[in-house]
């Protein structure tokens, strides 16, 4: 799925989402693989990141892969900042070009993600959350999808936790090449109807 925003840089607005109240304001931008590269390495070689299987990579494997995901065609990838302070990353792709698209039938609208929140020097409570929920929405109503696509590690309880908490629904396990992944998926309906009886 390729999909053209109008400007680099957008602000989550969203009718629903504006009734929730939040102490942070996020904004998105497209990543800049070259530009970005030291600052996501600085995350992912944190012990926490482990799940992610980049702590080994150098700077410029950071740069390459993310350029890589640029140049695809069918994903892109993300910067989430807080303030102007990049605070996280997230890629979006077109599952059927994708090793998760061989484990279930993807449909028109499917679109798959990848979050990677970065370290905060104050986090408040429900922080997380709200990132999660930033980019939801912004998968949602600027890259117009209709259902989201996950495959975390079966063993990362975590994020298994805000998934469900955001609406997702769990399928099965399945064996990618270097783990095993908990299939799920959120529908546009299944995401809002979760926010909105949270708050």
């Amino acid at each position: 799925m390729r999909t053209e925003i109008a400007a680099d840089e957008v602000a989550l607005r969203h009718a629903a989402a504006a009734r929730i109240a939040r102490p942070e304001a996020f904004h998105i931008r497209a990543l800049d693989a070259q530009r970005d590269a030291p600052t996501l390495h600085r995350w992912f070689i944190e012990e926490r990141a482990a799940f992610w299987n980049m702590r080994d990579k150098s700077v410029a494997d950071v740069a390459a892969f993310y350029q890589a995901i640029e140049d695809s065609g069918h994903a892109r990838a993300w910067l989430g900042l807080h303030d102007g302070v990049p605070a996280f990353l997230f890629e979006s792709y077109d599952p059927a070009h994708e090793e998760i698209g061989e484990h279930y039938d993807v449909r028109a609208g499917d679109l798959g993600m990848h979050l990677f929140v970065g370290p905060a020097a104050t986090r408040r409570s429900g922080y997380t959350r709200h990132v999660f929920e930033t980019l939801m929405a912004f998968l949602f109503e600027r890259l117009g999808a209709e259902r989201i696509v996950v495959e975390p590690d079966a063993r990362n309880a975590r994020i298994h936790a805000l998934n469900r908490a955001m609406g997702f629904v769990y399928t099965k396990d399945v064996a990618f090449h270097e783990k095993i992944a908990s299939l799920a998926f959120c529908t546009r309906a299944d995401f809002y109807t979760a926010i909105m009886q949270d708050h």
